[in-house]
C-alpha cells in the first residue's frame, strides 16, 4: 500500500492561517492543488505552479497546472502528470505554491509526516486541520465617498422626472431675472452718469419760456415808455 504524506499549507503573507492536508504518494501534485484550492476557498481554474525547495525556501523544479517554460526556456512538467512520490525526496520536504498569478498568492508547503499506510476509510486527499480564517481571493476596491455623492447627485436630478424638469426651469429662471437686473442696472444710451446726478442733486434745469410768452417783452417796452417820458 502506499504511503502518506501529511503536507502543512500556509499563507505566505498570513501566518496564523493554517491547513493540513493527507495524500498518498501516488498521488498527483493536480490533486494537491485542488485540495489546497478547496480548503481555502479559492478558484480552482486560476493558473499556480509548485517549486520543490531545499530547506531555505529557494525555488527549484517547477511544477505547473498549464503548460509553459521555465526561466531557461525548458518545458515544465504538468501537475496531472506529475507523481508526489517521483518528487519528494525529503523527509522534511518543502515546496513554495504559487496560485492565481494575477492576485499572486504564495503558500508554503511542508512535509511534516510521513504515515506507512493509508486509512481505507478516508477519501485522499483530505483536509485534516484547519486553522484560522483564509482571506478573500480577490480584494474589493472601495469607490471614493465624494464620488459616490456626486452619483447619487446626479441619479436624483435624473430620476426625478418633474422635479429634475423644475429645476433647470428654475436655473433658466434665476439666470433671466439676472440678465434683468443688470439690464436695469446699466444708464440708457445717449445719457451720462454724471448728468443723472447732477439731476439728481440739483432739480430739473430752469425751465425755458414757452413760445407765446411775452413776459419779458412787455417789461423792455415799458422801460422805454419810462424812458420817453423822461
Amino acid at each position: 500500500m502506499p504511503t502518506v504524506f501529511k503536507f502543512r499549507i500556509s499563507f505566505e503573507d498570513y501566518d496564523d492561517v493554517i491547513r493540513d492536508i493527507e495524500i498518498k504518494s501516488t498521488q498527483t501534485f493536480e490533486e494537491l492543488h485542488l485540495n489546497i484550492q478547496s480548503c481555502v476557498g479559492f478558484d480552482s481554474t486560476k493558473p499556480a505552479s509548485f517549486f520543490i525547495s531545499n530547506e531555505y525556501w529557494i525555488k527549484g523544479q517547477e511544477i505547473s497546472l498549464q503548460a509553459g517554460v521555465d526561466k531557461d526556456g525548458v518545458i515544465t512538467p504538468l501537475m496531472k502528470d506529475a507523481k508526489l512520490s517521483t518528487y519528494i525526496i525529503d523527509p522534511h520536504q518543502k515546496i513554495i505554491y504559487h496560485s492565481d498569478y494575477d492576485s499572486s498568492w504564495f503558500f508554503r508547503i511542508e512535509l511534516v509526516k510521513i504515515l506507512p499506510q493509508a486509512d481505507i476509510a478516508r477519501n485522499y486527499p483530505v483536509c485534516v486541520k484547519s486553522v484560522g480564517e483564509a482571506p478573500k481571493q480577490y480584494k474589493i476596491t472601495s469607490v471614493p465617498k465624494n464620488v459616490v455623492a456626486e452619483e447619487n447627485e446626479l441619479d436624483k436630478l435624473l430620476m426625478g422626472g418633474l422635479k429634475g424638469a423644475a429645476v433647470v426651469d428654475m436655473i433658466d429662471n434665476d439666470e433671466e431675472d439676472e440678465v434683468s437686473d443688470n439690464m436695469m442696472d446699466e444708464p440708457e444710451d445717449g445719457v451720462d452718469e454724471e448728468e443723472i446726478a447732477g439731476m439728481g442733486e440739483e432739480g430739473e434745469e430752469d425751465a425755458l419760456p414757452e413760445d407765446g410768452d411775452d413776459s419779458e417783452a412787455d417789461f423792455a417796452e415799458g422801460d422805454d415808455d419810462k424812458q420817453e417820458e423822461f
